[in-house]
């Protein structure tokens, strides 16, 4: 079914991936679900790797995300593997198992402690995952695993997705150049916190468990956690991030060190390019949103408006539709529960003022608002005049691809 899907209209190419020191990607078929494709992935990492991760926000998160709660404990990783058709969600004591077994199936191939072994899955919720078919797989995987595996990787963990989708930088830790390369998964079940969304970083640097973690944190919620497609929070989310340790930067403890300014905008860049990437893929997808809020009474609170008017779906259909129908954005602001004001409420589309302190700007023109909606890009601007709170969001249309794709998703 994945290879059926036409690929999104906004789809953008695979980036060259170089080698990243300390990492060996690879993937195989296992026959998991799919059939004539790739659906396991595994990644290993030089001793002395730290790792940090962010889950998703689910009361009902399957037992890989269970897993890799568990195993951050000691901040050390050597392995990653992924399987891509099956979520192992939903399934009690065999998922449990299931992570259990496949944990030590890897780290007996690299021989470190299963605890430092991170697992991933994703596809259907609520089937046993047949765990024994990557028992079988991973030795011949781990045999193949390359520094040049990354693409592969990228294709491996695809479910819906139309397209692989993958991002790299470097950045400066002091006078030390170092890399930040990573892959992403989703297009359908995406909204915060994080998607039917998977994406695994790596870096080179030299960074202990808890700075890295301070920073994954900050930078997923200036990204993964601003897209939606669909309003919907996978149970399998996760985003990881492992420093291996390779380069030779100088010691950091401290997140907020100013050697770490560069490195970290380089990170927030990444993770933001790799999360509108999964907004580009969006099931059914034929033009992304960007929605930006100013005036809010916070900045929280210019959030929960900003993914208001990102999820509405008469937004989106609107949005879909090319039609320049501003009183659903006026409408989204209004529901979601956040402090706003009729009467000094402005909205814009495309960089042209619509309406400003609750009224229609005065000889308003819809030619160039309308032209705009005809593109793929839509630009939504929110101003409450309120107060300083500040966010930005992104989204995509719905289509009736999306029904197509979710309603045909087990079959």
């Amino acid at each position: 079914m994945a290879n059926a899907l036409p690929v999104s209209p906004l789809a953008r190419p695979l980036p060259e991936l170089p080698p990243l020191a300390g990492v060996r990607f690879g993937a195989t078929e296992a026959g998991i679900r799919y059939k004539g494709r790739t659906d396991l992935v595994m990644a290993e990492f030089a001793p002395g790797t730290t790792v940090a991760g962010v889950y998703t926000r689910s009361k009902c998160p399957g037992a890989p995300v269970d897993w890799c709660r568990a195993a951050m404990a000691d901040g050390r990783a050597r392995a990653l593997v992924v399987n891509a058709g099956n979520a192992n969600v939903f399934t009690g004591r065999a998922g449990f198992e299931a992570t259990q077994a496949n944990a030590a199936d890897a780290a007996r191939l690299v021989n470190c402690a299963a605890s430092e072994v991170f697992l991933a899955s994703t596809g259907v919720i609520g089937e046993i995952l047949p765990y024994q078919k990557i028992s079988a797989a991973l030795p011949g995987l781990h045999a193949t695993l390359s520094e040049n595996g990354w693409a592969d990787a990228a294709r491996g963990i695809m479910t819906t997705d139309t397209f692989p989708k993958a991002a790299t930088r470097t950045a400066r830790i002091g006078s030390t150049t170092v890399r930040i390369q990573g892959i992403a998964k989703g297009s359908g079940m995406v909204a915060p916190d994080m998607a039917t969304m998977l994406s695994f970083v790596a870096t080179d640097a030299k960074l202990p468990a808890g700075v890295i973690q301070s920073l994954l944190t900050d930078g997923v919620n200036r990204s993964f956690n601003c897209i939606t497609v669909d309003s919907d929070t996978s149970t399998s989310d996760m985003v990881l991030l492992f420093a291996t340790g390779q380069a030779d930067n100088a010691e950091i403890t401290q997140a907020d060190a100013p050697e770490l300014a560069d490195f970290r905008a380089a990170l927030d860049s990444l993770l933001l390019e790799l999360a509108l990437l999964v907004i580009r893929d969006g099931e059914g997808v034929t033009k992304m949103m960007h929605i930006t809020v100013t005036g809010a009474t916070s900045n929280e609170s210019a959030h929960r408006v900003a993914m208001a008017v990102a999820n509405s779906p008469l937004v989106k259909t609107a949005v879909a539709g090319e039609d320049a129908n501003w009183g659903r954005v006026v409408m989204a602001v209004g529901k979601c529960g956040e402090p706003a004001n009729r009467d000094t409420l402005s909205v814009g589309i495309g960089g042209t003022w619509i309406a400003q302190n609750g009224t229609v700007v005065p000889d308003y023109d819809e030619t160039p608002v309308v032209a705009h909606m005809k593109g793929q890009e839509i630009e939504i601007t929110i101003d409450l005049g309120l107060a300083n709170g500040t966010a930005q969001a992104w989204g995509c249309d719905l289509t009736h691809g999306y029904i197509d794709i979710n309603g045909s998703y087990r079959s």
